[in-house]
């Protein structure tokens, strides 16, 4: 982090303090600057670890503001580093607010703050890709279970290559009873690809703190083109988010197999994770294998 402080403040022309780490993700990190007297930059960099990711979350961000119904972070820069390790910084906008997270001053606001998400994600899912499917760099005219399948065959091969230590016999062995299963958990899938945020998770969801007004969405996923329910299956977590995903679902209804699907983006999520930056969170890959048992049974 010291490099990556050095190279900001050389770009920036001005010297930084220190950086704060607040979202990681498989290819990327989100940092806050501080200036020399610790006062916090109107700006913030993402740190990409594989060449040409920048250039897509740019792409990405432009899209969503293009039919977003709240504000999305300005692009202010891209810096491709040549400096080892191989890196690029996407320079953003540091948007206003506080996470959705936080909990509101009534249940009215609650409830009001749901509505006003919702309508924010249905702004974008009313967009259909006319067939195409997939992440920035590689959308592809294709449906989405057979997508799908790709991932995982890919995500398959690359975890029996490496072979992570955090991943048991007993975990192998349920992701391929997962991989054999794919065909029959989606066979009541019939929903078209859709823009979606790609990362949706409460913390990536400004408000206002003294209104507890939407104010914008941050930090979105590679993902492009995909079902609603790929956006949904990260709400599944107990407390605000899945009220928030039950307050989704009265409005626009899935398929009902996404009971079961849930768990199944989440269980290769962590893989995906995992394969990319050595992290993994071995109670949501519980969760997720406990969850999606009975339908393998």
């Amino acid at each position: 982090m010291e490099h990556l402080r050095s190279e900001l403040s050389i770009v920036l022309g001005e010297t930084l303090s220190r950086l704060e780490c607040i979202s990681e993700q498989p290819y990327a990190s989100l940092y806050s600057l501080y200036d020399g007297k610790g006062h916090s930059l109107p700006l913030m960099a993402k740190y990409f670890n594989t060449k040409g990711i920048a250039s897509q979350e740019a792409y990405k961000l432009s899209m969503l503001a293009r039919e977003s119904t709240v504000r999305m972070p300005t692009v202010y820069g891209l810096i491709v580093s040549q400096l080892p390790p191989q890196h690029e910084i996407l320079l953003i906008e540091r948007m206003g607010g506080v996470s959705v997270e936080a909990p509101t001053r009534t249940p009215a606001r609650w409830q009001q703050l749901q509505d006003q998400i919702v309508a924010a994600l249905l702004a974008w899912h009313r967009i259909d890709s006319h067939g195409l499917v997939g992440t920035v760099d590689s959308t592809q005219e294709n449906n989405w279970p057979a997508w799908y399948k790709q991932r995982v065959e890919v995500w398959w091969s690359t975890l029996s290559y490496m072979r992570p230590e955090r991943l048991t016999m007993e975990d192998h062995r349920f992701l391929f009873r997962c991989r054999q299963n794919l065909c029959a958990l989606f066979d009541d899938f019939d929903d078209p690809c859709v823009l979606v945020h790609g990362n949706l998770s409460l913390s990536n969801m400004l408000k206002e703190a003294w209104s507890d007004q939407l104010l914008s969405m941050i930090n979105p996923g590679r993902t492009l083109w995909a079902p609603r329910e790929y956006e949904l299956f990260r709400l599944s977590e107990e407390g605000l988010a899945e009220t928030l995903l039950f307050r989704y679902l009265q409005q626009a209804p899935v398929a009902e197999g996404f009971i079961a699907r849930r768990w199944l983006y989440m269980l290769w999520e962590e893989a995906d994770r995992l394969i990319h930056t050595g992290r993994f969170n071995r109670a949501r890959f519980d969760l997720a294998a406990r969850s999606l048992l009975p339908w393998l049974e």
